[in-house]
């Protein structure tokens, strides 16, 4: 009999895990096939991890636990949860119920008819975002998706349905900065998305903030293109030619018409301007330089402190 793992990154989801665990048990019992939950804390500091405990006493040989030493991020998670996922089916869920139990019937339905690897969901609306986080994330898929060799479709969500092979590859995939998003549509195979219109939380708040999802989007866009590294080249060859043909213009005139060279504020003007163009594109070659010293080091993505099995 066919069986499907389903993964949860957790992190301060005290209030969200039994409400999810009982939506989508409801879903899958109905389902006939066997499966399994397995939830992984992220270093929660509230009473995730009593929760999930409770839940996997309750539910031996379902419910499965892995609690982390401490938070090391959604992607940590959510590999930690492939890692140890046994179904020859898996997916992946967000605890906050965003991530709708009742479509997985569907997923299955289209994955047999229409003889896919991976069926993916893309929100259509972004209905309860902040208008400001919307644009956002418009702009980035935008920019991402001009620069890299696989396309990440806006809009598309970590919850979607693979088939082992599948998730193999991506295992197979060891470098220690994760963009899953990336991994799933780098690794390739056959997929179809579901859309839906946005669901907002069940109960809880977001620990997902601007400025870390600004980061995630800069560790996205480092993790699959060079293409910032050669636009700091083009933009220095670029800046090089015009500061070139200005220094040509300035003494061509003083010689020719008599006029001094340009003074202080043109000078200041153009330092600062030089000056910023220098900082970028140190930040950029920068970002891309911790990145491969993080991946030298090869620390361990995660380090669990213990399992309920």
């Amino acid at each position: 009999m066919d069986k499907l793992s389903i993964v949860v990154p957790c992190y301060n989801e005290q209030e969200t895990v039994n409400i999810f665990y009982r939506e989508t048990t409801k879903v899958v019992d109905a389902m006939n096939m066997d499966y399994e939950i397995i939830f992984v804390n992220d270093g929660s500091r509230d009473n995730t991890l009593e929760e999930l405990v409770k839940l996997h006493d309750a539910h031996p040989g379902i419910v499965k636990v892995i609690d982390f030493s401490r938070n090391f991020g959604k992607e940590g998670g959510l590999l930690a949860g492939l890692e140890n996922a046994t179904g020859n089916y898996v997916t992946v869920m967000d605890a906050d119920l965003q991530d709708p139990p009742e479509y997985l019937p569907k997923m299955f339905e289209a994955m047999n008819q229409q003889h896919v690897d991976i069926v993916g969901t893309r929100r259509v609306t972004r209905k309860g975002e902040p208008k400001i986080r919307s644009f956002f994330a418009r702009q980035f898929y935008k920019l991402i998706n001009k620069f890299t060799e696989v396309e990440i479709v806006d809009g598309a969500r970590d919850f979607r349905l693979m088939t082992r092979e599948v998730v193999d590859s991506v295992l197979s995939l060891q470098e220690y900065h994760r963009f899953s998003k990336g991994i799933f549509a780098w690794v390739g195979y056959k997929t179809v998305y579901l859309e839906y219109e946005n669901v907002e939380r069940v109960a809880g708040e977001t620990s997902w903030s601007f400025w870390k999802l600004f980061a995630y989007a800069i560790e996205g866009i480092v993790a699959f293109t060079v293409a910032p590294l050669r636009m700091a080249t083009i933009s220095g060859i670029f800046v090089s030619i015009i500061a070139f043909l200005y220094m040509i213009f300035v003494f061509g005139k003083a010689l020719i018409v008599g006029d001094p060279v340009a003074g202080y504020p043109s000078m200041v003007v153009i330092i600062l301007f030089l000056g910023g163009i220098q900082l970028l594109s140190l930040g950029i070659i920068g970002e891309y330089l911790s990145k491969t010293y993080m991946e030298t080091k090869k620390r361990p993505k995660y380090i669990v402190r213990k399992k309920y099995e």
